[in-house]
């Protein structure tokens, strides 16, 4: 901003323009369209938009696959046509079946995502709508409440006790008031902007109406988008492919330069030899994997949204189902969210209708967000306002933990406060007694009976207000957080929250599936011990807020582990005691939905929110419950497990079978005086592995597989590689002897005989791999069924069709097939036994794809 330049909220038309918009008329729809098309959506940065075609010409980025083109167009100008055709037309085929089932996961999850998208209440042909944020327009009028994010910058045009958090740009801890109206010219700093405010910061409480100036990247948060838009720590399992890959790329290295040395020590052709090293990577890279991957994830997003939850983030996915520790709130995910007052009681525990009046005027007269604290008791026994009107408010905030309005009668001026009984206790200096409600002060004998009237309601299981009032003088024009100060205790509202008929089941189904649960919440300990009773949850450890705030993080991780109760304790506290967590090594779950929870639910491996959350919380989270129900977040942990299973089946194949066979090829290249395969040979043997596997998304997991918490563990992967890779490259050179010393084979049939053995030992191995346990009673899905054997059908066939000799095929005698079939069939066996063995000794040793600590 140039030094003589006034920013935006100074300029004198962009505040008289909200001046003429007191009567949120906002813009019409028309107006708006117009807008959108010249200032472009409301974001930071524009999304990738390419179009399909460019998505998919992109994929020939590949190194690999410009290799095998530059390749092919090598043998076009060495003679070697058909060559040049086969490569070519197997890379269109393999990149296509990539694109296609990506491209069409991709906009499946992109559509689940769009439905739970952060909107705002904006002002269109004079009516106000729920748009997405992306949807705003410089000259639109939005509607802002508490719990709402500012969806762009804008100058107010009305506010009311409207209080904002926007620590995120300027530093300020804690909430500033905003107001309609012009500042004064000194006004040049955003810390000083009362009348505007802006993008990706919170409302706390009030409301206010906004005309919006800013939109996307000339917001001031846009402005420094690319320096706070830093990627996501990666999860567990996004870092586990990235090793897998890295392992992978190793591995194909070696092997290929070792083939190209061969081949030069053998003085054989060198464009042949090329060829053959090249196809030889691309077997042995798992190019399906980001297919798979992405295919799985975004079966599991659908499945899961038929479930009543949407994903957001969907690598979360996995992260559910890894996930080994759930923390959760206790009001509406362990209790109906249904708060009935109950009783209001003095400071000795007598029933009194001035504590049931005095929290009614502090709710009713509240601008903040309304808890179903405020709702139930609004909706307790008829109240009057009488002559009692609003003179100012000191919203609620998570340090204080109470909220005060500043109320006249006309006669009398009096501060009433509420909120958490000891934060108000705290306050008082005096007491209400009796009928009559004397005073007295509030001195230790009295502070013991109050608190123990206190903690008898808290035994019963009634969640705690205290209230307190005191009088000011008539020329007291404003609350600050300093009036709450020499306060008269009038006594406590309780109230029930009863526990949900679902939460007892839902959480021993959690429970029995491996996930720990712990209860991180503002409430007492007394409560919090009751719900646990009438829920069956044992309670191993109870650590209150007051006591976190005395631990270092060393500490902290100790008592983590050993306590499942957090109770009294703030937004960061919350958030302590999830980082605590996960420096144990936990995968992290976190289910909350109010202002307060959205830094845990930015911390935990999963941020898990509700639709009726507020958008600070829902923007926060990777996935949204639609139901706020624990049986929801079960069966979405059981579709994370599903969807880990089948990605494991690939990584699993392609790293045992897979590499058997390309092992082979290697060594095949030490004695024999021709290529073991044709490199066209090996790029269709790759691509119709590829297509057999295509369906291992749809494919079903076993409950075994679903019990438990799994992280990928790339020691696992790599052991199971070299215990069933052997076995494949074993019966490959089994192949290679009954090809040259009993079927005397030339270069052509040894070729085509040994295409075929590895086509269907690597495609039919797909149902001894998939399942730990009994193949033949783990049924695959009938979709992966049917196209892994069409693609061995295939290949027993093709040798006799017009198409082999365009591969260099010649059909095999008939005594061949009766050695491959009993061949298979004991390969079969060989692998299966190898597996169980497998599975055992690992079981036994570290654990079955070791779950995350603590399950």
């Amino acid at each position: 901003m140039a030094a003589d330049t006034k920013p935006w909220w100074l300029d004198a038309a962009e505040q008289d323009a909200a001046a003429a918009d007191s009567a949120a008329l906002g813009l019409t729809a028309s107006e708006a369209k117009s807008r959108l098309d010249a200032a472009g959506p409301n974001e930071f940065r524009a999304h990738d938009q390419k179009s399909p075609l460019r998505q998919f010409v992109a994929r020939f980025g590949n190194p690999l696959v410009l290799i095998l083109l530059i390749a092919g167009g090598v043998s076009a100008l060495s003679g070697e046509v058909t060559n040049f055709i086969i490569i070519t037309l197997i890379v269109l085929m393999s990149i296509t079946l990539d694109f296609v089932q990506e491209y069409r996961a991709n906009a499946a999850a992109d559509k689940l995502r769009q439905s739970v998208a952060v909107r705002a209440s904006v002002v269109r042909d004079g009516v106000a709508a729920a748009l997405p944020i992306a949807d705003i327009v410089p000259g639109d009028v939005a509607m802002l409440a508490a719990g709402d994010l500012i969806p762009a910058d804008g100058l107010l045009i009305a506010a009311k006790d409207f209080f904002v958090k926007q620590a995120l740009l300027t530093g300020e801890a804690y909430p500033v008031e905003k107001h309609a109206g012009r500042l004064p010219d000194t006004a040049t700093d955003m810390q000083d902007a009362a009348n505007a405010v802006f993008m990706g910061t919170s409302v706390i409480s009030g409301s206010a109406s906004m005309r919006v100036v800013k939109t996307g990247l000339a917001t001031a948060i846009g402005e420094i988008a690319d320096t706070i838009s830093r990627p996501a720590t990666p999860s567990s399992f996004e870092v586990g492919t990235r090793r897998f890959g890295m392992l992978i790329m190793r591995l194909t290295v070696l092997m290929v330069m070792f083939v190209l040395l061969v081949n030069a020590l053998q003085h054989r052709p060198w464009l042949e030899s090329f060829l053959f090293a090249v196809a030889l990577a691309v077997g042995l890279t798992p190019e399906l994997l980001p297919m798979v991957v992405s295919v799985t994830l975004a079966r599991g997003a659908a499945r899961m949204a038929r479930a009543k939850m949407i994903v957001k983030r969907l690598s979360a996915i996995q992260d559910l189902g890894s996930m080994d520790v759930l923390c959760t709130d206790k009001t509406g995910t362990l209790t109906e969210a249904k708060i009935r007052m109950v009783r209001h009681v003095d400071a000795q525990g007598a029933s009194s209708e001035r504590v049931l009046h005095l929290a009614w005027l502090n709710s009713f007269f509240e601008s903040g967000l309304k808890t179903p604290l405020d709702e139930a008791i609004l909706d307790s026994a008829g109240q009057a306002v009488g002559a009692w009107q609003k003179i100012d408010e000191v919203p609620f905030d998570f340090e204080r933990r109470c909220v005060s309005v500043l109320i006249d009668d006309g006669q009398t001026r009096w501060l009433v406060v509420k909120g958490a009984p000891d934060e108000i206790m705290r306050l008082c200096t005096h007491v209400e007694m009796g009928e009559d409600a004397h005073q007295m002060p509030f001195d230790a004998a009295a502070a013991t009976t109050a608190r123990a009237s206190c903690h008898a309601l808290e035994d019963d299981g009634f969640r705690v207000l205290g209230i307190a009032w005191r009088e000011v003088g008539r020329d007291h024009p404003h609350a600050v957080v300093g009036d709450e100060t020499g306060l008269v205790l009038a006594g406590f509202g309780a109230f029930l929250d009863p526990p949900k008929a679902s939460a007892a089941e839902a959480l021993e189904a959690l429970r029995r599936d491996g996930i720990a649960i712990k209860i991180v919440t503002g409430d007492s300990d007394r409560v919090t011990r009751h719900v646990c009773g009438e829920l069956g949850i044992p309670v191993s450890g109870v650590v209150s807020g007051a006591e976190i705030a005395t631990l270092d993080d060393q500490a902290l991780r100790i008592r983590v582990e050993q306590s499942n109760l957090f109770c009294r304790v703030n937004p960061a506290q919350k958030n302590r005691v999830i980082e605590a967590l996960r420096a144990r090594g936990h995968v992290v779950g976190y289910l909350g939905d109010g202002i307060n929870d959205a830094p845990s639910l930015h911390s935990a491996d999963v941020g898990l929110s509700v639709e009726s959350a507020v958008d600070v919380a829902k923007e926060a989270a990777d996935m949204i419950l639609l139901e706020q129900d624990l049986h929801v977040l079960h069966a979405g942990v059981v579709e994370g497990r599903r969807t880990f299973g089948n990605i494991m089946k690939y990584i699993m194949m392609g790293t045992s079978s897979n590499f058997g066979n390309m092992f082979s090829m290697a060594g095949a290249s030490l004695f024999l005086p021709f290529l073991p395969m044709l490199p066209t040979q090996i790029l269709l043997n790759n691509i119709l592995y590829d297509i057999s596997e295509v369906a291992i998304p749809l494919d079903e997991v076993d409950a075994v597989d679903l019990a438990a918490p799994r992280v990928l563990d790339l020691s696992f992967i790599r052991n199971f590689m070299l215990v069933i890779g052997p076995i494949s490259s074993l019966f490959d050179f089994l192949t290679f002897y009954v090809m040259l010393k009993v079927l005397n084979a030339d270069a052509a049939l040894f070729q085509t005989g040994w295409f075929v053995e590895s086509l269907c030992t690597q495609v039919l191995v797909i149902f001894i791999i998939r399942t730990r346990g009994n193949p033949l009673r783990s049924r695959a899905s009938g979709v992966l069924t049917a196209t892994s054997l069409a693609v061995v059908a295939l290949s027993l066939v093709l040798p006799y069709t017009p198409l082999a000799s365009h591969f260099g095929f010649v059909p095999p005698p008939l005594r061949f097939y009766l050695i491959l079939g009993a061949m298979v069939a004991v390969y079969l066996v060989a692998v299966e036994l190898a597996k169980r063995a497998f599975y055992h000794f690992a079981s036994h040793r570290s654990g079955l794809l070791p779950a995350a600590k603590g399950g």
